[in-house]
């Protein structure tokens, strides 16, 4: 009996625990835990009937294209984690945040694009993250923060990073492994890994790194190539397949003691191709750097943009920087743009900005400097009617007073504004002193209540301009520049050439003009107003003549004829034509008849003999007959001549009622 107890038991709980292995599927119970693995199964998405006691989940070789938020809610046991193989593209934020007894998590071999900041959170015990062979082309500076203290392997290997989050790898103190080879990383921040203790293995391999700053971590620790035979204690390190320049920036890692590898130097031309260790400490040399371009001296408007520009040479190549009228650095600012080829921008030039810049050009061997003058000339600005003269030496001279007919004098340097109007001027300049040759020429003007600057650029042969789209009744101030190519640096250069002073006419014109668009707009009406009106008689003229068509087609009605056994209108014009020729015939028989009904009736009478009213059949035929042939005896049965119509004639059914059958 108890037998039969546990047998009916199994049977009842065997298909509930079958349930909990998803299909295709293996489940593997190791008590208290559960191995679930589901590796070339088919699947597009996670199972959903998992066991929460599941510890090793595995799903390698699917076609899953995105992990959710629900997929391993509550799966607060699972400890390995593998998604490899997959077509996973997307990663909802928090899609691992239950998942906080993960150690170990498995996305190699899918399509991801980049990492966020909030894709990775929740996972506090991580130890392994493998992300290689992915499509990685960025990784956001808080992804791996959750578990930055606890991670000991991290692979990014085979993927399109060109950057890493640095500070971010600078906190992984306890990783073991690091492995940021096959990607674009091109430069590597010096001492990031000062503060990993921990590392082992460090594979740097194919990318394009010139250079590896100098880092402690590789002066405390021995540097092998191989891991196979080193020590506990040492660093394994792999950065071949870089084009690395052999210079003095790397003869600290030529000095390490390693055996030879695969390392290669890609430059200078005379090291091309050579092993990095074969080549002697004293040919790892640097040059120092010279400036081989620079701006001699440039003047611009007070408000006009300034581009100083500087360009140096050496090995390693130099960088660029600038120092102010003062010795402070430059750097990127509202007003102010340093670019990498050692060009500073000035957006927005002030007076205060007029100086001796310095361009500084370093590397590893040293360092060059050269001056750079910069001169702001002050824009002309009215005060109280009078101009005041510039302070300290300028290029602009201070223009002339306007008249009081709204014409401008000319500056000393030749720039002269003619036919004025409300919306335009014609401006005027002399070209410069026999010199470099021009560029092109440059018009800057502002108005009076706006201080923004307007700029237009003139061919070089020109000698005019005009100015349009000026507001009416505004005084403006115009400078000329010239742009022309500094022979000493072959960079380019202003002159400026003069300025003037001018007021637009006032608006009375533009009510003139207006007026005309009025008056346009009030024609434009009216001549629509008279196309509508043709327009609408035309329909009504139609209307009327269809109307009165109609009311001629209603009045011709079809004749109906009284029949012996009732009228009954005919059926359609055709039958009416049909019934017309009968007619005629009938006419062509009735003229016989009426020969020989005479010729009967005159025997009949005098026989004496009276038809029977049975052998009577009046018709239309009999009646025409009567008509035509009456005789003398029959004249008060005879109808009225106008009682039957003659032949081709129609009646209305009610003109019938007065004949007599």
């Amino acid at each position: 009996m108890e037998r039969l107890l546990l047998y009916a038991l199994a049977l009842c709980l065997g298909p509930s625990r079958a349930q909990l292995c998803p299909p295709r599927c293996t489940c593997q119970n190791l008590s208290p835990s559960l191995a679930v693995l589901c590796a070339r199964a088919g699947l597009l998405f996670v199972p959903g009937l998992l066991d929460r006691r599941t510890a090793e989940l595995r799903l390698t070789d699917n076609f899953i294209a995105a992990v959710r938020r629900r997929d391993f809610a509550n799966m607060t046991r699972l400890v390995h984690l593998t998604l490899s193989r997959n077509a996973i593209r997307q990663l909802v934020p928090f899609a691992f945040a239950d998942l906080r007894g993960l150690r170990a998590l498995h996305l190699d071999g899918n399509r991801l694009p980049a990492i966020g900041a909030q894709q990775l959170r929740g996972l506090p015990n991580l130890r392994h993250l493998i992300l290689g062979n992915n499509q990685l082309q960025a990784v956001a500076p808080g992804a791996f923060d959750d578990f930055a203290g606890t991670l000991e392997d991290l692979d990014l290997s085979y993927n399109n990073l060109a950057r890493l989050p640095w500070e971010t790898v600078r906190r992984l103190s306890n990783v073991n492994s690091l492995s940021l080879d096959h990607n674009l990383i091109a430069h590597v921040p010096q001492g990031v890994f000062a503060d990993l203790h921990k590392l082992a293995r460090l594979d740097m391999t194919s990318n394009r790194l010139k250079k590896i700053p100098p880092d402690p971590l590789f002066l405390r620790l021995p540097v092998y190539a191989k891991s196979k035979g080193s020590p506990l204690s040492s660093l394994v390190l792999s950065f071949g397949g870089n084009p690395l320049h052999c210079n003095c920036e790397l003869l600290w890692l030529r000095r390490l003691a390693r055996e030879d590898d695969l390392e290669t130097c890609a430059s200078p031309p005379e090291h091309l191709g050579k092993s990095f260790w074969s080549v002697p400490e004293e040919e790892f040399v640097c040059q120092l750097p010279v400036i081989t371009h620079h701006t001699g001296r440039l003047a611009v408007t007070e408000g006009q943009a300034a581009t100083l520009r500087c360009r140096g040479a050496g090995d390693p190549e130099p960088a660029v920087h600038w120092l102010s009228p003062e010795g402070k650095l430059v750097a990127n600012g509202s007003r102010t743009l340093a670019y990498e080829n050692g060009s500073l921008e000035i957006l927005v030039a002030a007076v205060q900005d007029a100086g001796a810049f310095t361009c500084v050009a370093s590397n590893a061997a040293g360092e060059a400097s050269a001056s750079v003058e910069l001169q702001v000339s002050p824009l002309p600005q009215l005060a109280d009617g009078t101009r005041p003269p510039a302070p300290g030496p300028s290029d602009i001279l201070t223009s002339a007073k306007a008249g009081a007919d709204g014409s401008a004098a000319p500056r000393d340097r030749g720039v002269l504004a003619s036919e004025l109007s409300a919306s335009s001027a014609l401006i005027r300049w002399v070209p410069p002193r026999p010199g470099p040759g021009v560029r092109m020429y440059q018009i800057q003007y502002n108005s009076s209540s706006d201080e923004t600057l307007v700029y237009r650029m003139i061919p070089p042969p020109s000698r005019a301009f005009l100015v349009k789209d000026l507001a009416a009744g505004r005084a403006y101030d115009l400078c000329v520049l010239a742009v022309y190519d500094d022979g000493a640096t072959a960079l380019t250069a202003t002159r400026p050439l003069g300025c003037v002073h001018f007021s637009t006419q006032p608006g009375s014109p533009q009510c003139r003009s207006l007026h005309a668009h009025f008056l346009g707009g009030t024609m434009i009406i009216i001549i629509g107003g008279i196309i509508v009106a043709s327009v609408l008689l035309f329909i009504i003229i139609l209307m009327i003549r269809y109307k009165a068509h109609d009311r001629n087609k209603q009045a011709e009605v079809s004749n109906v004829y009284s029949q012996t056994n009732g009228g009954q209108p005919p059926a359609s014009r055709a039958q009416d034509g049909a019934d017309d020729r009968v007619r005629e015939q009938n006419g062509v028989a009735l003229r016989k008849d009426c020969e020989k009904g005479l010729a009967t009736r005159g025997q009949e009478a005098g026989v004496g003999e009276t038809p029977s009213p049975r052998r009577r059949k009046w018709s239309r035929t009999n009646l025409d007959l009567r008509r035509k042939c009456p005789t003398p005896g029959q004249a008060e049965e005879q109808a009225p001549p106008e009682a039957v119509p003659p032949p081709g004639e129609r009646r209305q059914a009610g003109e019938w009622t007065d004949v007599k059958i």
